[in-house]
């Protein structure tokens, strides 16, 4: 277990920033604009010499909405596909993870995870399996405690009791910087069975560019919290920097790793990560002439997205606006953008917090207005399930 030894912002200074750093932290703060995506665009990227020529996915693309698989969810979160069937739920506001039958919709409560607090932006948030769940039963969660945010591993038994499923956690890592706003949250497995953990700078700007930080960062540590091999930066979890609040993570087929980002004023941010690269918060939002700076693949006004999770599908990226109340389609060519980003399902279903790959032409949806922010109708909040082109 690593831990953290830099001192953790305090809840009270994070909270007076709030008040001066207008922001587009989970979809409250001030619009640059009501515009889209970014009138001016990068051509997509060519192949290198001697490389094949990626497919590139067609312009326009589709989504459909198949089914509501789960109502009346309390602040979902994360979301974990289980290999053998069923969907892991996280509750931010109740600290509890469910266990939602994608056929039935039942949801069975594996229990509370012990030490969240819930308050602002905080609480229980993105949730994992190892990548040998197969064997170990092992579920990663991400949460906000009374000092920090950390990381914790848990054993899943669904044979026990409901409410009972989870074992006792075992902290990963902890010492991520906290605040009322910008704890970031979310985590996944990469391609490599590496653990890759995206933070937020907690409303303390200067901690993004602070590489002894771990705050506004993306993070690459072994199942055991330890510094994955090959990071950048040696004896360091931090695998890039310069962030302000990353909530989404994936991987398409190449296994490049993509990352979402809420941006304050003016610009929120798709980005293709490169490990010890600079994205440039907070001297730079949105696309910079800085060198110093990797650009993003696309970036939006903040009313329009406000990202949060993202996934991986025939070919685009698909990203959740929580703002925005829209599914945003980015095709690649590469980890450039091949087409202008299309919305879908605008003011539908509300503030959009998690999209999850689920094979194929599929994907999980899941809605966040329970979440203090929106305006939550009948049956929030859902899971959906959609087939997209």
């Amino acid at each position: 277990m690593i831990v953290q030894r830099r001192a953790v912002p305090a809840v009270l200074a994070a909270a007076a920033l709030l008040l001066t750093a207008g922001c587009s932290s989970d979809g409250g703060g001030t619009s640059g604009g009501d515009g889209n995506a970014s009138p001016s665009r990068s051509a997509p990227q060519s192949s290198a010499p001697g490389q094949a020529a990626e497919e590139t996915p067609p312009a326009k693309g589709s989504v459909t909405v198949v089914r509501t698989v789960a109502e009346g969810l309390n602040s979902p979160w994360g979301l974990a596909p289980l290999p053998g069937g069923g969907l892991l739920v996280s509750s931010r506001d109740d600290g509890t993870i469910l266990r939602v039958d994608e056929k039935s919709g039942k949801k069975t409560e594996l229990g509370e995870v012990p030490g969240v607090s819930a308050a602002g932006e905080g609480g229980l948030l993105g949730i994992a399996l190892s990548p040998d769940f197969a064997s170990d039963r092992m579920v990663y969660a991400y949460f906000t405690s009374a000092s920090d945010n950390r990381v914790v591993r848990m054993l899943y038994d669904e044979k026990k009791p409901a409410g009972e499923q989870l074992g006792a956690p075992d902290t990963v890592f902890k010492g991520i910087p906290k605040g009322v706003i910008h704890n970031g949250g979310r985590i996944a497995f990469g391609p490599d069975k590496m653990l890759y953990v995206g933070t937020g700078e907690s409303g303390d700007t200067g901690l993004s560019q602070d590489k002894d930080s771990v705050g506004g960062k993306i993070l690459r540590l072994t199942p055991e919290g330890e510094p994955a091999p090959g990071n950048p930066f040696p004896d360091s979890p931090v695998y890039s920097y310069g962030h302000r609040n990353v909530q989404g993570l994936a991987w398409d087929g190449k296994q490049r790793l993509f990352a979402s980002e809420f941006g304050q004023d003016t610009w929120d941010e798709l980005n293709a990560i490169k490990p010890g690269d600079n994205y440039g918060w907070p001297e730079a939002e949105g696309r910079s002439d800085d060198k110093r700076f990797h650009n993003p693949v696309d970036q939006w006004r903040t009313a329009a997205a406000s990202p949060s999770g993202i996934a991986h599908a025939e070919g685009s990226i698909w990203m959740a606006g929580l703002r925005g109340k829209r599914l945003w389609r980015i095709p690649l060519n590469g980890t450039a953008a091949s087409a202008e980003p299309q919305a879908f399902l605008e003011g539908e279903y509300g503030r959009l917090r998690t999209v999850v790959a689920a094979g194929g032409d599929r994907l999980w949806l899941v809605t966040s207005n329970t979440d203090g922010r929106g305006a939550p109708k009948d049956g929030d909040d859902r899971i959906l399930e959609l087939r997209v082109t």
